[in-house]
């Protein structure tokens, strides 16, 4: 599990097909505090570590299966990609976000972009069958990271990015036709199940 509070932007410095797809990611995290097989979300994608190494900067591996690739935004991963990482939760860490899975539900596409004081206020579309879990004022898990929903009009929604977060996650460099990873939230998806049994 994870918060979708941002830790690292990390780089992608090695792609390679093999069987599954292997990505190498650079980090300012010690690998040296990182076990193999623990979990870390990667643009919101919860992966696997299978490898670690220190040169000539710190980095780990993980192994990305065909349908993690199809249901996200991987395919444009290119060596050079930044992204934003966060390390698991642990028991006594603060939950500054919202409980996020790192399970992407679907790929939404950034569409409209507007300065607005010192924020930037992003317009984003949905795939179709997840607008109703998106809901005004709600959270919503997009590249990773924890935000709030600022309006919602059919399967179009608008977040509202304050300079802080800009700086310290990959939101800095937004553009439009970006395709992000977009995971709803945990209680929209129970709630709507549920009401499926009434």
């Amino acid at each position: 599990m994870f918060t979708g509070i941002v830790t690292d932007q990390g780089e992608v410095l090695a792609l390679q097909q093999d069987g599954d797809l292997r990505a190498r990611i650079g980090t300012r995290y010690d690998v040296a505090r990182i076990d193999i097989g623990a979990s870390i979300a990667c643009e919101g994608i919860c992966l696997t570590v299978v490898d670690l190494g220190t040169a000539p900067r710190n980095w780990f591996d993980v192994q990305i299966s065909a349908e993690t690739v199809s249901k996200t935004n991987l395919s444009g991963w290119t060596v050079g990609t930044v992204i934003n990482l966060e390390r698991a939760l642990k028991v006594g860490d603060e939950l500054g976000g919202h409980i996020v899975s790192g399970h992407v539900d679907g790929v939404a596409e950034v569409v409209g972009l507007q300065p607005e004081g010192d924020s930037l206020r992003v317009r984003f579309r949905a795939p179709d069958a997840l607008a109703r879990f998106i809901a005004p004022k709600g959270s919503i898990a997009l590249n990773g990271t924890s935000l709030t929903v600022n309006e919602v009009e059919g399967a179009e929604f608008g977040i509202n990015f304050i300079p802080h977060t800009r700086a310290v996650t990959t939101w800095g460099t937004v553009a439009l036709g970006d395709r992000v990873n977009l995971e709803v939230d945990t209680m929209a998806r129970y709630v709507a199940r549920l009401r499926e049994w009434d």
